[in-house]
């Protein structure tokens, strides 16, 4: 849908420090188009590489009128709101973007296509990322019979790192001449790869097979990437079994941020030793002999809120504990993890 040549602004007002600006951060990352601009007023005049630890330097406007005198052509709509809702206050942006000819990308739950189709001109499209694009047939276990490496991240709670790991160690991969695929599996990764199943946005019944029938697709190359999804920790997430299910994943990473030792929006849930969370991910992933004996082969361990002394402590403490390969695949890169596929 979105075309590399087309230029984009990132709308984010208010987000661009939060955990609910992870659409817009992993757009900052990885998207390949041009960014000519982020709105967010609070942070108007500064460029990103102020505000974040991306090397992208992108210019922070306080309106789309200055995004668009930039040359924007598409607004993204960065910010993720608990439940996938657009607020109303996000009206009088996306009403402007509209009447003056942008393109929108919209990864909420709630579309947008059906609202504005008979106001968009020609050139003029809306993309509701997180509506299927097709329905699956029921698993069957068929990915359990593929000879190839199916890798997935899985974590200790939501928004974790688990795409951006997920992503670092296929570029390596790719890299290093590895034949290897990447499946999105939400409104993030595929936006910025083009393709993928929105995982939530499917029936439970379905989402298994959605997952299947990614994973079979790609059953020629030699290491696939699955895009995890949710927690199995977290009362919120019923996205982690499907993916284990559907992928019959035969090698885990486990994705954890240093600084939490309670879920982020659940403070009365401790997060356990992390060696029972391995197990606990292990015995389910194999469920007793059934599936493939998948192991977590490590830990990507996000420390973007600690500071290099700290961050270096924690990961060798952690590679301690569990005799794991642990590393920060943003701060230092993911080939520790990468040579632990291999």
């Amino acid at each position: 849908m979105l075309e590399d040549s087309k230029k984009v602004a990132l709308y984010m007002e208010g987000h661009i420090s939060t955990d609910y600006g992870k659409m817009g951060l992993g757009v900052l990352r990885y998207l390949p188009n041009r960014i000519v601009a982020v709105i967010d007023s609070e942070n108007h005049g500064k460029n990103t590489r102020e505000c974040l630890s991306i090397e992208r330097s992108v210019p922070i406007v306080r309106s789309l009128e200055l995004a668009i005198s930039k040359g924007a052509e598409v607004l993204i709509l960065g910010i993720a709101p608990s439940g996938g809702k657009i607020p109303k206050s996000w009206f009088l942006i996306i009403d402007e973007a509209i009447s003056k000819n942008l393109s929108i990308i919209n990864g909420l739950h709630d579309t947008l296509y059906s609202k504005y189709n008979d106001k968009l001109t020609e050139n003029q499209w809306i993309w509701d990322v997180r509506v299927p694009q097709f329905i699956p047939e029921i698993a069957s276990g068929k990915a359990a019979k593929l000879n190839n490496k199916r890798i997935l991240c899985v974590g200790t709670d939501m928004a974790v790192g688990k795409m951006t790991t997920s992503l670092e160690i296929y570029k390596w991969a790719m890299e290093n001449k590895i034949k290897s695929s990447f499946i999105a599996t939400g409104q993030i990764g595929i936006t910025i790869t083009g393709n993928g199943i929105p995982l939530d946005a499917y029936k439970v019944d379905h989402a298994c097979g959605a997952v299947e029938k990614m994973v079979l697709e790609k059953s020629n190359d030699d290491w696939v990437f699955i895009e995890g999804q949710g927690s199995l920790l977290n009362p919120g997430s019923t996205a982690s079994l499907p993916l284990i299910r559907g992928s019959c994943t035969t090698h885990m990473i486990l994705c954890h941020r240093a600084d939490l030792v309670t879920l982020r929006d659940y403070n009365h849930i401790k997060i356990p030793n992390l060696n029972e969370v391995i197990n606990l991910y292990e015995n389910l992933a194999s469920a007793c002999g059934s599936y493939p004996n998948a192991k977590v082969i490590g830990i990507a361990l996000n420390t973007f809120k600690l500071n290099s002394i700290e961050a270096k402590k924690a990961v060798d403490s952690l590679e301690s504990l569990t005799n794991l390969p642990v590393t920060d695949v943003v701060r230092y890169g993911p080939e520790k993890l990468g040579l632990a596929i291999n």
